[in-house]
């Protein structure tokens, strides 16, 4: 069966970085687009940055430019490097596999996700 765990969030300050991991059981990385999503308070869980198996990368326009997404597949992890965060990324962040281009769909079933929280 399938797991995802992710890791890594936590409380950060406006313009601060932090780095999220999820690693995964199995070898569902090897040939599959991944993908980091996100749910905030009272919103709906929303796509936010997908990277193919041979490592293209999108993102959502409004973490362009701030958010970079990267795999190891020898590790079967992604990670996510968010730089410059702003208060409105305060949420829980979850990874999945992805349906890649043009929706980054998720596709199978979520780990526990991440809280990450952006306050002074």
């Amino acid at each position: 069966q399938v797991q995802l765990v992710e890791s890594g969030g936590g409380l950060v300050q406006p313009g601060g970085s932090l780095i999220l991991s999820c690693a995964a059981s199995g070898s569902i990385f090897s040939g599959n687009a991944m993908g980091w999503y996100r749910q905030a308070p009272g919103k709906q869980r929303a796509w936010v940055a997908g990277i193919t198996s041979g490592g293209r990368t999108n993102y959502v326009r409004s973490v362009s430019g701030r958010f970079t997404i990267s795999r190891d597949d020898a590790k079967n992890t992604v990670y996510l490097h968010m730089n410059s965060l702003k208060p409105e990324a305060t949420a829980v962040y979850y990874c999945n596999v992805a349906a890649g281009w043009p929706g980054w769909g998720p596709i199978g079933p979520w780990g526990q996700g991440t809280q990450v929280t952006v306050s002074s």
